[in-house]
Parts: C-alpha cells; sequence; structure tokens
C-alpha cells in the first residue's frame, strides 16, 4: 500500500470514526412536526422525507412524529405554539409565517416571479436567508423553504379569463393583508379565513372559490366541489420549515446541524416532487372534468394588482429592490 493510499485510507477511517463520534454523543430527542395539510399532499411527503433524513443522519437518535390534518391547529395556532414551546416544528406556509414578521410577506407580491428557477434564486440567497434569521426576533427559528408553488384560482361559479369575471364572487384567501388586497383589487370579495375552515365553506357553498396550486387542487379533491379553474399563477408562496426557539434552543450544535440540513434536502426533495406531479396531476383533474382555463388574461390581471405594490411596496424595507434587482 503506497503512502498516498494509506493516507486516504487513515483519513477516510478517522472521518468515519469522527463521524460515529459525533452521533454516539447527541441524546436521543423526539420532535413534533405539524402541518394543516392531508397525507397525499406534498407537505406531507417533504416532513416524510424530513423525518426519514434526521433518523438516518442521527443513527436514530431524532425521532420525528408527524401531526397533519391540522391535528394540532392551523397555522397560526401552529406558530404560536412554537413560540411557548407546545410545538416543536411544522411546515407552514409562508402567508401565515408573514403575520409573525411582515416582511415575509414580500413575497406574496402578486406576479413577483415568472418561473419557480426565479423563486428559488431569491429564496436560496442573501434575500431568503435574511428573512429566515428574521424570524429568530419573534422566537421561531426558520430553516428552510420547501413551496406550496404557484397559485392559482378556482371557483364553482364560471370561468375566468378577466378580472371582470371575478366580479361579486365570494373567494377565501389566506389570513394576509396581501392577498386580501391582491384579489379585492380583482374585484372578488376577498374571505380570509384558515384552511380548514375554506374546505367546510365550499361545501356548504358559502364560498364560491380559493386559490391554490395544481398539487393542492388535487390532493383534497376540489374538483368535487370547485369546477372551474384559471391558471392565473398569480403568486408564487414558499413554504416554511420552521422550529420553535424554545426547542431549538435545547438542541446541542450537532442536532441543530442535522436538523438544519435534513430541512433543506427535504424542501429540496419536495420541490423536484412538485415539478414531477403537476402535469399528471393537471390531467387527472381535466379528466376528471374540471373546465382548466390554461391561459387567461394575465396582462389584464398584472395591470388590476398595480394598486398593490403601490400600497406594499414600501413596506418591506429594501427587499422589494433587492429582489427585483436580483431578477433582473
Amino acid at each position: 500500500m503506497t503512502y498516498l493510499v494509506k493516507t486516504v485510507a487513515l483519513a477516510a477511517l478517522t472521518l468515519a470514526g469522527s463521524t460515529l463520534s459525533a452521533n454516539a454523543e447527541i441524546e436521543p430527542v423526539t420532535l413534533r412536526l405539524a402541518h394543516v395539510v392531508n397525507e397525499q399532499d406534498a407537505y406531507h411527503a417533504a416532513s416524510v422525507k424530513f423525518q426519514e433524513l434526521v433518523a438516518e443522519r442521527s443513527d436514530g437518535a431524532i425521532t420525528v412524529e408527524i401531526f397533519p390534518n391540522a391535528t394540532l391547529g392551523d397555522e397560526r395556532t401552529l406558530l404560536e405554539g412554537m413560540q411557548i414551546g407546545t410545538v416543536d416544528m411544522g411546515l407552514i406556509t409562508n402567508g401565515p409565517v408573514s403575520n409573525f414578521v411582515e416582511e415575509m410577506a414580500v413575497f406574496e407580491l402578486p406576479f413577483l416571479f415568472s418561473s419557480p428557477e426565479a423563486a428559488y434564486g431569491v429564496l436560496d440567497g442573501d434575500i431568503g436567508q435574511d428573512l429566515l434569521d428574521q424570524l429568530s426576533e419573534v422566537n421561531l427559528k426558520g430553516l428552510a423553504y420547501a413551496e406550496r408553488g404557484f397559485r392559482n384560482l378556482t371557483n364553482s361559479k364560471r370561468a375566468v379569463e378577466t378580472p371582470a369575471d371575478l366580479d361579486g364572487m365570494r373567494i377565501r384567501v389566506m389570513e394576509n393583508p396581501v392577498y386580501i388586497d391582491t384579489f379585492r383589487e380583482l374585484g372578488a370579495d376577498a374571505i380570509p379565513m384558515a384552511w380548514t375552515e375554506a374546505l367546510t365553506a365550499m361545501q356548504q357553498g358559502t364560498i364560491d372559490g380559493q386559490e391554490n396550486p395544481v398539487n393542492v387542487v388535487y390532493s383534497f379533491k376540489l374538483n368535487e366541489t370547485q369546477t372551474n379553474m384559471s391558471l392565473t399563477r398569480h403568486t408564487y408562496a414558499p413554504a416554511i420549515f420552521v422550529m420553535g426557539m424554545p426547542k431549538w434552543n435545547q438542541l446541542s450544535e450537532e442536532t441543530q446541524e442535522i436538523v438544519l440540513q435534513a430541512s433543506r434536502d427535504a424542501a429540496q426533495y419536495e420541490r423536484e416532487l412538485n415539478a414531477k406531479a403537476e402535469g399528471e396531476q393537471l390531467a387527472a383533474l381535466k379528466d376528471a372534468g374540471m373546465n382548466v382555463v390554461e391561459t387567461p388574461d394575465l396582462s389584464a390581471f398584472t395591470d388590476a394588482i398595480a394598486p398593490v405594490y403601490e400600497k406594499y411596496g414600501a413596506k418591506f424595507g429594501d427587499y422589494l429592490p433587492r429582489i427585483q434587482e436580483a431578477l433582473k
């Protein structure tokens, strides 16, 4: 065996030994991870991937219990629970998170991103990290950006090709002022409510529609109550792996690093899963009888929401101009 080979072999053994040593030092911990959607949703797939990764990388020392279907509360309730330590972590849509750090709502501005790749470049760079870091100011630890995806409009009334078609429709939106004002500018009656309440409201006909990515429409079988979908792709919605600082501060540095990297890898896994699945899901919805408007008049929608930028553009500090510069 040559000196170089011996050196490489010794280094490999040393690295393996140090990894085992680090893992051996990790105290067993159980993390309660919650989300508000069902087990067919991409959020759940990302949560399961995170569960698998931390178990593998900690040699089983880190156990993750997943609570889907809003069993621990809606997204605002989950975040409040994380702040006081009654919930450990969750995969939360960006809109509710922005109620705790207003600047996070910059991502909710309509027609900000033209493609997933454009969004990823911003989220995974300095701008995205700066905003994740801000969550510590409200006792939350931002870990990584997964995604809800590009949001589209569905309704039970009629095909929507222009903003005029939305006139008077009662549309559920997330409890977020940017979403509320966006749909009011489009002529809809924007109704903010938690997702679990929205599902019941659609079944009962007390609201006419909602807006969400294709994967949500598919996994929740919204075509059963929503006969029309317009591919407006009006907002790209991130989702965030987030942990309460009370729990984060209890973890060792080794455990924190495993959790952080597993969150990033699970988020990337979910993005890839969504990209592969969207076409198949859209085809299945059409086959089930859903009327899909694939080319709504996006220029008319973009013109209609100009007042939203005038109202909110300056509220996000320098984040909007930084994003616009990064997108050039």
